[in-house]
């Protein structure tokens, strides 16, 4: 477990506090069934911007508070806790290639307002229904043009960060772009997204794409860190209230060691995501193996935990009535993000000359 500063214990609490007061499951659930056409709850987004949480990753000078990635990660494992919709990693991390990339001008005109929570910003990487940084997408006289699919809250980006064969560009909503929405089994939007011609603007070269990758690898992961302890104090909590041929869930052995094993796969999630965030804070060079590890380990962990979670909870875990299929729904759609367990391991391998 990361050793944490005041300031980010502050940050984490605050966090807490308000995803359980004003963004619980129940509110994911309203925002559902309303089918809201963005897939998040906007008002909750502009207290987001206000928190100053859409700005952890962006310097002081562009109206952020640079906390690092371990800081914007523990915001996201508390939103990640209730299933709260917001834009905030995918425009977090969008920032960051802004930060990380070469162009001055795009800095000025776009860090403030990501910061500040006035615009938003996504990643259009994949080309693909798997991630792979194998990319078509070219550019020519500062026009790019390409499709991307499942493109997270791009019907509400204002600028998307895409990847085409020769780095990362800047792209702004408008001119040239066509989203074509798609609503996935988590009814988060997940939208196809094809460029023809749109204007473009150079932000760095092809080892930025893998930079910026993996740093959204880490986000999720730390997402899907407060997803699978989530989920397990709720599985915990069911098992000592439910009462079956008159004993309590709870004190049956074959489930006590189930628990048992969630836990500690639960502790070696933490240690993993939080060691990936911390990596990425330091600089080290071994980004790319920390991050690989930490988002193989969260797939699994978040899979066996999600679907223990349905299985515990007997026949209502099935029913729309219990939380447990949102959380199983949600851990399907972040494993296939940003590459899966297999896809990781193997990248692990190689870059350890396996």
């Amino acid at each position: 477990m990361a050793a944490l500063n005041e300031e980010q214990v502050m940050l984490r609490d605050m966090a807490r506090e308000w995803a359980d007061n004003e963004s619980p499951v129940a509110a994911f659930r309203k925002l559902r069934d309303a089918g809201a056409g963005k897939g998040f709850d906007a008002e909750a987004w502009g207290a987001i911007g206000g928190m100053g949480w859409a700005g952890i990753v962006i310097p002081e000078e562009f109206g952020g508070s640079a906390f690092g990635y371990l800081s914007l990660g523990l915001v996201m494992e508390q939103l990640g806790r209730n299933l709260a919709a917001s834009p905030l990693a995918s425009t977090a991390v969008a920032a960051s290639a802004i930060v990380m990339g070469s162009s001055d001008k795009a800095k000025g005109d776009w860090l403030p307002r990501l910061a500040a929570g006035e615009a938003i910003a996504t990643l259009a990487i994949d080309e693909g229904p798997s991630h792979d940084l194998k990319i078509a997408a070219s550019v020519s006289g500062g026009k790019l043009s390409g499709t991307k699919q499942f493109v997270a809250e791009a019907e509400s980006a204002d600028a998307f960060v895409v990847a085409a064969t020769d780095g990362l560009y800047l792209v702004a909503k408008g001119e040239g772009v066509t989203v074509s929405p798609r609503r996935m089994a988590d009814s988060r939007s997940r939208a196809a997204v094809t460029f023809k011609d749109a204007p473009a603007e150079k932000l760095g070269d092809v080892a930025l794409t893998q930079a910026v990758a993996d740093r959204a690898a880490a986000v999720t992961a730390a997402e899907m860190l407060g997803m699978a302890d989530s989920a397990f104090h709720q599985t915990l909590d069911y098992l000592k209230q439910r009462v079956q041929f008159g004993q309590l869930l709870s004190t049956f052995q074959a489930l006590q060691h189930r628990m048992a094993k969630m836990l500690t796969e639960l502790e070696l999630m933490r240690s993993a995501v939080e060691g990936a965030l911390e990596a990425i804070d330091a600089g080290r060079s071994d980004v790319d193996q920390a991050v690989s590890l930490a988002k193989a380990v969260a797939n699994d962990t978040l899979r066996l935990v999600s679907r223990e979670m349905v299985q515990l909870h007997g026949g209502v875990g099935m029913t729309d009535e219990y939380d447990a299929g949102l959380y199983l729904k949600r851990a399907a759609a972040l494993e296939a993000m940003w590459g899966t367990a297999s896809y990781h391991r193997d990248r692990f391998g190689r870059l350890n000359g396996y």
